[in-house]
């Protein structure tokens, strides 16, 4: 016996449906490539590399906190796509060690990021300065001489000699250091570090002056009178400046009190002829002499 089909509202049917499957492939952590070796003065280019993800990431670049834009593209294969993001500046030598940042964001990540960190590689040619001693050098003292040396590469070799002449004999060299025991007149001269790699090179001189125990004295004498010198001058300089001042403004205040009496005379004068009468006496005076005065009523 078959059952009749009943229909009932409101009574949902057990019927199959069938949803499409959404793939989801969250990025790794970016990959970061550098196309060369980064010179001072040239360009270096970065490449941000993230192979799968599904939908297709965003790469971005930051340096030093900040965003710097590049130039992004990106490429399907079969179900997911890879993401390069290529990044192109100008750098000097202030910019090695510098950190640069590339951040792969996804919907995968839930507002997390994945960054790979980059440290800037950058060549340039050697800078040198040599560190003196402290104080003036005498007969027997040491001198020890070193040569600071800043460049990319370090330089593997680095050159002391003396101008014109050849180093002492007792003189020893340790890497950047120079050092000559029991200094004599004989010593005196013109002292060089030199120093190069495949960028360039560069040189430091010191004029090495040894004296003997009595004019170090009178060196050491004549530092402080010297300066007392220079502080008289100073305050001699500022004294005449002070006075040339006040001259100058007891000078202006005399010209404006001139101008102000001059002014309230002709008030006054002026004042006069309006409310008054003048009258004019003509008095003998010594010498035969006539003298003319005015007399306001």
């Amino acid at each position: 016996m078959k059952l009749p089909w009943i229909w009932q509202e409101n009574v949902p049917l057990a019927c199959p449906i069938t949803l499409p499957l959404i793939l989801t492939v969250p990025p790794e952590n970016p990959l970061v490539e550098v196309k060369e070796q980064a010179v001072e003065g040239g360009e270096v280019e970065l490449t941000c590399i993230v192979p799968r993800s599904r939908p297709a990431a965003t790469l971005r670049w930051y340096r030093e906190r900040t965003l710097i834009p590049g130039i992004s593209s990106k490429q399907e294969n079969g179900k997911v796509f890879s993401i390069t993001n290529v990044l192109r500046f100008r750098v000097e030598r202030k910019d090695h060690g510098s950190i640069v940042t590339c951040e792969a964001t996804h919907p995968a990540l839930r507002g997390q990021q994945k960054q790979t960190q980059y440290v800037l590689d950058v060549q340039y040619s050697p800078t040198v300065r040599i560190r003196p001693p402290q104080g003036v050098m005498r007969e027997g003292d040491t001198l020890v001489l070193t040569c600071a040396i800043n460049g990319n590469p370090p330089p593997r070799k680095i050159n002391w000699n003396r101008a014109n002449d050849s180093l002492p004999e007792r003189a020893l060299i340790e890497g950047d250091t120079l050092t000559i025991p029991s200094l004599s007149m004989l010593d005196n001269g013109t002292y060089a570090c030199q120093v190069e790699n495949k960028h360039g090179r560069s040189s430091d001189q010191y004029v090495l002056v040894v004296y003997d125990p009595g004019a170090i004295v009178e060196a050491q004498t004549s530092v402080p009178y010297a300066i007392v010198g220079g502080i008289l001058a100073l305050l001699v300089f500022l004294v005449i400046c002070v006075l040339i001042v006040m001259v100058w403004c007891s000078i202006r205040q005399k010209v404006l009190e001139g101008l102000q009496l001059g002014s309230y005379l002709t008030h006054e004068a002026s004042g006069l002829d309006e409310h008054g009468e003048a009258r004019e006496a003509f008095l003998n005076g010594g010498g035969g002499h006539k003298r003319k005065e005015e007399f306001f009523i």
